[in-house]
């Protein structure tokens, strides 16, 4: 089994869960982490540290937020290892409460320049 980050997360991207993952399981997307499911340990740790209830056991995902499953396996092995807390996002206060915010997810990686600034 394994823990999902989901939609919550989005344009929050708070980092307190990182702290307290022992295997180094979270990914850093540019507005969003997600947990690689081949390393994390089930423990359940970094749930209660998420302050905008983003984190699930892969069981309890809720309905509305399935697709979170498979974004978090698909993404984690593009991100970054994330294992050091950092500031949230600036205006995390207002985004951890907004729901239907999907379309807002960044794809790139934390450290991954945007195609216009490659080209520069």
């Amino acid at each position: 089994m394994t823990h999902v980050v989901t939609e919550a997360c989005i344009a929050c991207k708070h980092t307190d869960c990182v702290d307290v993952c022992p295997t180094d399981a979270f990914r850093a997307g540019k507005n969003m982490l997600v947990i690689d499911p081949d390393e994390c340990i089930d423990c359940a740790v970094c749930v209660a540290e998420c302050p905008v209830e983003a984190i699930y056991a892969e069981e309890d995902v809720p309905p509305d937020q399935q697709e979170y499953l498979q974004l978090n396996a698909d993404l984690a092995p593009r991100w970054p290892v994330i294992s050091r807390k950092k500031p949230a996002l600036p205006e995390a206060e207002h985004w951890g409460a907004v729901r239907d915010k999907r379309a807002m997810l960044d794809p790139r990686a934390e450290n991954e320049e945007s195609d216009e600034n490659q080209a520069a």
